[in-house]
């Protein structure tokens, strides 16, 4: 791939990633301006798709028929006689993209996945968390629930937000038990008491405070979020209720992932611009660390006992470290090459996990960074877009299949410890 080329995915992915979160917000019933080509099937998929999102994820898609049957049906539920006409029209006018085939690398460690599908077809599980008691929660963002599964019993539960049409989107949990969660429609950060289903709203009280993103609790307890289309990053003392905000440096810099150090500062990536930023825990004062390549784009983030930051460089396929006392950085090649599109990822034990979402399947990756080498291993749903990971405290790890509308368990033998 040129560096033209991924000059313009470094540009178009996180404008993309802001007008499609607007488009599910208002779009929602009218399929935009897109118009469908005629043919057998037609009026089924107009008038069952557009009532949840923009006719626009249908034809920017493209799959082989079994794939759609298998897509569209965790989707909505038609009738039988329906299925085969639907399947054949989109096969026909939406076929299959080329896309990279997934790369398997064997190695030392074993893993056991295991998938379940969520009850609200069509919800599109976005990130999950992991809380102590071995439970997996999740966003059924299109839904605008919060989702729970006990992976013991396979038990699930939805639980709706208050305001309809919130779009959560980030999780995290704290001491007390409390589920937090990003209104990204609404602009609001929401707490849901998992025993009462009661959802407190902390609106952002700001129209220019758009999109809240990923949330994560400091040592503290205090509350910290990225605003991915406003450039912004938050801070909710959830004791007062009090909300600061404060805009990045760069320009259309798009805040998206974010960690805590062990000295309780917070660290987001840039998906807009090839940074890392740091926030001053007191002054909320930003400092950014350039990446040497001026095409990459980190969408998600890990952190190691070290303090090490460690990305998915979503525009290049490339996973990176970043020593944030000596400013260094160090790349190495995803397995599934430039157009794998890392996203979710995670540090077990100092090992880097993460998800290529470009090819197909989608792969779940295994980076051991004493040996630099890989291990990958394929989602066996075909992942959907694996937009975030969470991990277990006996060290595994749960996806979020968004696609497909799953959420997963990457049971990992000793904790993918080989040594």
């Amino acid at each position: 791939m040129s560096k033209r080329v991924l000059r313009a995915l470094a540009l178009i992915v996180p404008l993309f990633a802001a007008l499609s979160v607007f488009g599910q917000e208002r779009g929602r019933g009218r399929g935009g301006n897109v118009t469908l080509p005629e043919g057998p099937g037609r009026e089924i998929v107009q008038a069952q798709c557009a009532s949840c999102h923009g006719l626009n994820l249908i034809t920017n898609s493209g799959y082989a028929r079994d794939e759609w049957i298998s897509l569209f049906t965790t989707m909505v539920a038609l009738p039988q006689d329906q299925v085969g006409a639907v399947a054949d029209y989109l096969a026909k006018n939406f076929p299959e993209k080329p896309r990279p085939r997934a790369v398997i690398i064997p190695g030392p460690v074993n893993v056991n996945i295991r998938e379940w599908i969520v009850p609200s077809l069509g919800s599109r599980p976005h990130d999950p968390l992991v809380t102590p008691d071995g439970t997996i929660w999740w966003t059924g963002q299109f839904a605008s629930v919060i989702g729970h599964l006990d992976p013991r019993t396979g038990q699930m539960k939805e639980f709706k937000t208050k305001t309809p049409g919130s779009g959560p989107h980030g999780l995290t949990a704290d001491k007390e038990g409390n589920i937090w969660f990003t209104g990204n429609f609404k602009a609001y950060v929401g707490k849901l008491n998992p025993k009462t289903g009661e959802v407190t709203e902390y609106p952002t009280n700001d129209p220019a405070a758009r999109d809240p993103h990923t949330p994560i609790f400091d040592q503290k307890g205090t509350l910290w979020f990225t605003l991915q289309g406003a450039n912004m990053v938050g801070r909710l003392n959830p004791k007062t209720g009090e909300m600061k905000l404060v805009t990045s440096p760069t320009p259309r810099s798009n805040p998206y992932g974010m960690v805590v150090s062990s000295k309780g500062v917070p660290f987001f990536c840039e998906f807009g611009a090839n940074k890392i930023a740091s926030v001053d825990p007191d002054t909320m004062a930003i400092k950014e660390y350039e990446l040497p390549a001026q095409e990459a784009r980190p969408r998600r983030i890990a952190i190691s006992s070290d303090d090490a930051i460690w990305y998915a460089d979503y525009a290049r396929g490339y996973l990176g470290r970043l020593d944030t006392k000596s400013g260094k950085v160090s790349e190495w090649p995803s397995p599934g090459g430039p157009q794998s599109l890392p996203y979710g990822i995670a540090s077990i034990h100092d090992v880097i996990w993460y998800s290529e979402s470009g090819v197909k399947p989608n792969t779940i990756a295994r980076f051991d960074p004493k040996t630099e080498k890989f291990q990958t291993w394929a989602i066996p749903s075909g992942g959907g877009v694996v937009r975030n990971v969470s991990v277990t405290r006996d060290g595994n790890l749960a996806l979020a299949c968004s696609g497909v509308n799953r959420v997963a368990l990457v049971e990992i033998k000793n904790g993918g410890r080989t040594h």
